[in-house]
């Protein structure tokens, strides 16, 4: 990929762990966070969260002028209309929440060529893993295996299956369209921040693939690299441009 050598103005959409992460990762490649916004610092947090994180009151910064990417990460009841106001503003916008349908998001970045770029995992471990998933996939066309996937993640993790885990069996069902659903189990125990493996069974034996993620900075680390990618981009992208798979 080709790096962005310039300084990033930065709009945090959500400021959990994962904001946190990503501003920490962020501020030590050169960049600038502008803005913080998350329903959780709004006085009735609970009621926020069910609500879009960009109402009105989320422009009342003169902050957006000076936006070259807004960072989305928020909950999949929020992440669509947040994404939506974004692209309306013609503001640049890369989001990693998952569990919302990003359709109508890519049509309007499409028609209004403002750069949008959503995934469910930004990790440069995890889309490798991807691509030898696509890879192992084709291999395995017309051989006597079937395919599952398990994940496990921490308890707080509020989608199951996790995007990740789609995003292989969709791959899967893809490439092989034989198999119809590929199964997946979710497991959601302590701080665990990732596993996800892909099994192919046979009466014969098993073939595995597995990634485990150490920490978010592997995600917040991917996501950064991918907004300086996106930067002078135009419409709607996806990480394998970015990482070139």
């Amino acid at each position: 990929m080709r790096y962005f050598c310039g300084v990033m103005k930065i709009a945090l959409i959500g400021f959990g762990k994962m904001g946190q992460t990503i501003e920490r990762i962020a501020l030590s490649r050169g960049h600038q966070i502008v803005l913080r916004i998350d329903p959780c610092i709004a006085a009735n947090a609970s009621q926020a969260l069910l609500q879009p994180v960009l109402d009105e009151t989320g422009w009342q910064s003169d902050g957006w002028q000076q936006v070259d990417v807004a960072v989305e990460f928020t909950t999949p009841a929020t992440a669509e209309q947040n994404v939506i106001r974004l692209l309306q503003r013609r503001i640049s916008v890369l989001s990693g929440t998952t569990g919302w349908d990003t359709s109508e998001a890519r049509r309007l970045s499409w028609q209004s060529d403002v750069p949008f770029l959503w995934s469910s995992n930004f990790s440069v471990g995890v889309n490798l893993f991807f691509a030898l998933n696509e890879r192992l996939a084709a291999m395995l066309k017309g051989y006597d295996y079937r395919p599952s996937i398990t994940e496990i993640h921490h308890i707080h993790k509020k989608d199951r299956p996790s995007g990740t885990a789609k995003t292989l069996a969709e791959t899967i069902e893809r490439m092989m369209p034989s198999t119809g659903a590929v199964p997946i189990e979710s497991v959601r125990e302590g701080e665990v921040v990732g596993v996800h493996s892909v099994l192919w069974e046979s009466p014969q034996d098993c073939i595995e693939i597995k990634h485990t993620a150490k920490s978010r900075d592997g995600f917040a680390l991917g996501a950064v690299m991918a907004a300086e990618w996106l930067q002078g981009k135009k419409g709607p992208h996806t990480l394998k441009e970015v990482f070139e798979l």
